[in-house]
């Protein structure tokens, strides 16, 4: 008895694929050019994709990088102004921003110009830039950062220079930039008055970064800090 059971619900089984296989030929044949359609789109799309970066987005980008080695050049000797403005038939960074926006060079470039405006005293462009730069890249990412801190810093906005370095170091920190970033931190909050939040920060480096130059010096800001929560 159990066995006709079991050969029943076998076969309402196998009825009930058969009859879903047969909706789904049936769906096919009745919209067969409107799936003819949109797999032709599909094929289409994805060679525009495969060709525009053969044949554009490469030659484009090598274009790019090669038009930006004499600025990112003027950049290693700190020659900040041809850097960013380029020198003779030298383009600088912010022509390669114009010229081939869509690139990396030219999205590295931003970085550079956002450098370049901070070490001439340009801040207010220098934070225009740098916010405008995005980057997975560790040490590039906390320098963005750092700098981006620094520019706030030079115009007095340390609620944005706090924030700065907090995201650098949440979200780039490592054994180089993480005791940079948390010195700099540091220095804000007890420049603007918040002396625990300045205590807790230079305590952080030197328990996580002891053995690093800042790690090596903070004693004297923590006993600094400590004097004045003293008085």
């Amino acid at each position: 008895m159990a066995k006709k059971k079991s050969d029943s619900q076998s076969d309402k089984g196998l009825e009930g694929i058969e009859s879903a296989l047969t909706r789904s030929e049936q769906f096919i044949e009745d919209n067969q050019k409107i799936l003819t359609y949109v797999l032709t789109g599909v094929i289409i799309v994805v060679l525009a994709i495969i060709g525009g970066n053969r044949y554009f987005f490469k030659p484009k980008n090598a274009e790019a990088s090669a038009s930006m080695y004499m600025a990112e050049r003027y950049f290693e000797i700190d020659s900040f102004s041809r850097a960013l403005n380029g020198y003779g038939t030298y383009p600088g960074f912010l022509e390669i921003i114009d010229d081939y926006g869509i690139t990396k060079s030219a999205k590295l470039a931003k970085y550079y110009s956002g450098i370049c405006y901070n070490q001439l005293g340009q801040y207010e462009e220098a934070i225009n830039y740098l916010g405008k730069f995005k980057t997975n890249d560790l040490l590039i990412g906390a320098a963005k950062y750092s700098s981006l801190g620094d520019a706030y810093v030079e115009i007095q906005d340390y609620s944005n220079a706090i924030s700065s370095y907090n995201k650098g170091i949440k979200k780039f920190s490592n054994s180089f930039s993480g005791p940079i970033l948390l010195k700099k931190l540091g220095i804000v909050y007890e420049e603007t008055g918040d002396l625990s939040q300045a205590l807790a920060t230079y305590k952080e480096i030197e328990s996580k970064y002891p053995e690093s130059p800042e790690g090596r010096e903070i004693k004297k800001y923590i006993g600094r800090v400590e004097a004045k929560m003293a008085q």
